[in-house]
């Protein structure tokens, strides 16, 4: 647990990360802050957490929000002054140092590298099948265009869904 006792708590969320990668950036060169780090929270919004003084830490979220704003989207910005000590441990969580998952993040990249590291055989083995499941449309349509003998071709692998290209993948097993 970091000391912030009688400081400030500012956050700046934003839609997508360049928006706040430039609040951040704006945010330190505004005021004497220190950037805690940027939070992805769900989807694209992005929390942009800085501690310092509290008239530098209002300083440096009207700087960070004017320069999400000019990129992107800004969503909120906020200045709590003096928070509860309980406070700063959500800030200083584990949830907080890596960025939000969704729920089976790493059973599918683990899946991907599974297929990718077959993709010399034209054919996915029927256990195979199980691993394709947990791929993303995404992924599905590029595994596709690299398997040869795949029986849908050119921009109709576009305009597959995941049903489509699951059953493709099957009928060549």
């Amino acid at each position: 647990m970091l000391d912030y006792a009688d400081k400030a708590l500012g956050m700046v969320e934003t839609r997508g990360l360049i928006a706040a990668i430039e609040a951040a950036d704006a945010m330190v060169k505004a005021a004497e802050v220190t950037i805690l780090g940027i939070e992805q929270t769900v989807a694209a919004l992005m929390t942009v957490h800085a501690v310092g003084e509290t008239a530098a830490v209002q300083a440096a979220v009207d700087a960070g929000a004017a320069a999400a704003s000019r990129v992107g989207d800004l969503v909120s910005a906020h200045v709590i002054p003096r928070p509860a000590e309980e406070t700063y441990s959500v800030v200083d969580s584990e949830s907080f140092l890596t960025p939000a998952r969704p729920k089976g993040g790493a059973a599918r990249k683990s899946a991907a590298r599974t297929v990718r590291s077959q993709r010399a055989s034209p054919r996915p083995a029927a256990a195979d099948t199980q691993d394709l499941e947990s791929l993303t449309v995404r992924e599905l349509r590029q595994l596709a265009r690299q398997t040869s003998g795949f029986p849908i071709h050119g921009r109709e692998i576009a305009r597959a869904n995941k049903k489509q290209l699951l059953d493709a993948f099957r009928s060549l097993g």
